[in-house]
C-alpha cells in the first residue's frame, strides 16, 4: 500500500502544493519556495529522511518568508498525517543526536496522535538569506500539530545560526525516518489503546 500524500492549500498569503511520498528513497526532492536557506533545509529533510518530497510555494515575500515558512510545515504536517494513515505496522518512535560542526542537535518523535512540539534552541535572531531563525520553531510547531505527532527537537549547544538550523533539520529527518520506518514484526498498530488516531 502507498504511504504517499498530495496537499493542496490556498489562502491569502500562500498557494502551495506539496507531494510526500514516504518510501521513496531515490527520486531527489524538487522545491522552490521562494526561500534559498529554506529550499536547502527541505531537500535535506527529504535526503535525510529518505522521502520523496517536491514543494512548490507561492507566498507574500514582500512581508518576509514567515508565511510561507509557516504554510509549508502545515502542508507537510497534513501530507505525513494522510500518508501514515492508521499508523499501522510502524516503529513509531525515533530519537537521533547529531553533531555539525560546533553544533549538536537532538530530536525525538513520538507518532502518537498527540499533537505537541517542544523546541529548545539558543538560536541568533537573525535572518539566512531570506530565512529568519526564529521560523525553525514556526516550521517544527506548524509540522508537529498538523502530523498529530509527539515532537522535541533542540541544539543542546552551538554558536553558528546555518549549522544549528541545518543540525536541527537534518536530526528532524533522521528521527521522522526511524519513527515512521516499517517493523515486520509488528503486526498492527503500536499501541495498547489499539489506535494512535488521538
Amino acid at each position: 500500500m502507498a504511504r504517499s500524500a498530495l496537499i493542496e492549500r490556498r489562502t491569502g498569503e500562500t498557494e502551495i502544493t506539496l507531494a510526500l511520498d514516504l518510501d521513496d528513497a531515490t527520486t531527489p526532492a524538487e522545491v522552490a519556495t521562494g526561500v534559498g536557506f529554506f529550499d536547502h533545509m527541505l531537500e535535506l529533510l527529504a535526503r535525510h529522511g529518505r522521502l520523496g518530497l517536491r514543494v512548490r510555494a507561492a507566498g507574500d515575500l514582500q512581508t518576509g518568508s514567515h508565511h510561507t515558512v509557516e504554510d509549508v510545515g502545515i502542508a507537510f504536517g497534513q501530507a505525513l498525517d494522510e500518508a501514515l494513515g492508521d499508523r499501522a505496522r510502524i516503529n513509531r518512535y525515533g530519537d537521533v543526536s547529531l553533531p555539525m560542526d560546533e553544533t549538536l542537535a537532538r530530536c525525538a518523535i513520538d507518532v502518537s496522535g498527540r499533537p505537541f512540539c517542544r523546541f529548545d534552541s539558543s538560536l541568533p535572531a537573525l535572518s539566512i538569506a531570506g530565512f529568519e531563525t526564529d521560523l525553525a520553531q514556526e516550521f517544527f510547531r506548524a509540522v508537529a500539530s498538523n502530523a498529530r505527532i509527539t515532537l522535541h527537537v533542540s541544539t543542546e549547544y552551538g554558536s553558528n545560526a546555518h549549522h544549528m538550523v541545518e543540525a536541527m533539520f537534518k536530526t528532524f529527518a533522521r528521527a521522522l525516518r526511524e519513527a515512521i520506518a516499517l517493523d515486520l514484526g509488528e503486526p498492527g498498530v503500536p499501541s495498547t489503546k489499539g489506535t494512535l488516531s488521538s
